[in-house]
C-alpha cells in the first residue's frame, strides 16, 4: 500500500536521525500528549463551577445561602425552585464559585438534582443537627440517591457534610452525625443492592463503597469532609452565622 513508495525516505530519514535524537523527539511527543490530555481534564473540571446546596427541608439551606451571600440574615420560606450567585472567595477575588440552593422538598429535589448534577465542582449537604435523630433515615435516604448517581461518581465532586444549627443546645455532633449516617447508608446498601432499580453506565446497579465492607465515607470516589455550622449564630437575627469551616472548605475547592 502507502508504505511502498515512501520506504526509501523513511529508511534514509531513519539513517540520518541518530537513535538518540529520535527517542528524545519520542519523549517530547509523549510529554505533549500528556500535557494535552491534562489541559483537557483540568478544563473539564474548570468548567464545572457550581457547589450545590443539598439537603431536606428546612435543613437551613437558603439561610445559608442568603449569610454566605450578603452576611445578613433573613427569614426564609421553603423553597419550590433554584437561586444561585456568584460566590467569591473572601481572600483572593479571583476565586468564586456559583452557590446554587437546590429546593429540599421530597417532590423536587431529585429533578432539580438532575438538572444541575453535571455542572457540580462540589456539592454541600446541609443537615439539620436539632432534628437529625428524627430525620436520620429521610436524610440517609437522599443522600444516598445523590451517592448511587452516576454522573456524581464520574465527576466525583468534592463533598462537604455541613451539620448546621450548631447554635442550639440539643444538635449532634457532626462526629455523631457521620457514624449515624455511615450506619444507615450501610442497611440502605444491603436493601437497594436487592432491588434492582438504579442502573450504572454498566448495567449494574451503581454499589456504594466496597464490596464486603461496612460503608463508610473513605470508600467513596470523592473527598467527604464534615463541618459544623450555625446559619443562624449563637447571636441570632442580631450576630454573624458561625460558619468559619464551611467557608474555608469553599475557599479550598473555588
Amino acid at each position: 500500500g502507502m508504505a511502498g513508495p515512501l520506504e526509501p525516505h523513511l529508511e534514509a530519514l531513519r539513517r540520518e536521525l541518530d537513535p538518540a535524537v529520535l527517542s528524545v523527539l519520542l519523549a517530547l511527543l509523549a510529554v505533549a500528549i500528556t500535557l494535552l490530555v491534562w489541559r483537557l481534564v483540568q478544563g473539564r473540571r474548570s468548567s464545572r463551577k457550581a457547589v450545590l446546596l443539598l439537603g431536606l427541608c428546612d435543613a437551613g439551606k437558603t439561610l445559608l445561602f442568603a449569610r454566605l451571600l450578603t452576611g445578613r440574615y433573613r427569614d426564609t420560606q421553603t423553597s419550590i425552585t433554584d437561586s444561585s450567585a456568584v460566590y467569591r472567595v473572601s481572600n483572593d477575588k479571583s476565586a468564586n464559585v456559583t452557590l446554587i440552593d437546590l429546593p429540599g422538598h421530597e417532590s423536587l429535589r431529585l429533578q432539580f438534582l438532575e438538572r444541575f448534577k453535571a455542572a457540580a465542582r462540589a456539592i454541600v449537604f446541609v443537615v439539620d443537627s436539632v432534628a437529625f435523630q428524627r430525620e436520620v433515615k429521610d436524610v440517609a435516604e437522599f443522600l444516598y440517591q445523590v451517592l448511587v448517581d452516576s454522573t456524581v461518581l464520574k465527576n466525583a465532586p468534592a463533598l462537604l457534610i455541613a451539620c448546621n444549627k450548631q447554635d442550639v443546645t440539643m444538635a449532634k455532633s457532626a462526629k455523631l452525625i457521620q457514624q449515624q449516617l455511615e450506619k444507615e447508608l450501610n442497611t440502605l446498601r444491603v436493601t437497594r443492592s436487592a432491588a434492582p432499580t438504579s442502573l450504572d453506565a454498566t448495567g449494574g446497579p451503581a454499589q456504594l463503597g466496597k464490596k464486603g465492607k461496612d460503608f463508610d465515607f473513605s470508600q467513596l470516589p470523592m473527598k467527604v469532609e464534615f463541618v459544623e455550622c450555625s446559619a443562624r449564630g449563637s447571636k441570632g437575627e442580631e450576630g454573624d452565622a458561625d460558619f468559619e469551616g464551611l467557608e474555608k472548605w469553599l475557599a479550598k475547592i473555588a
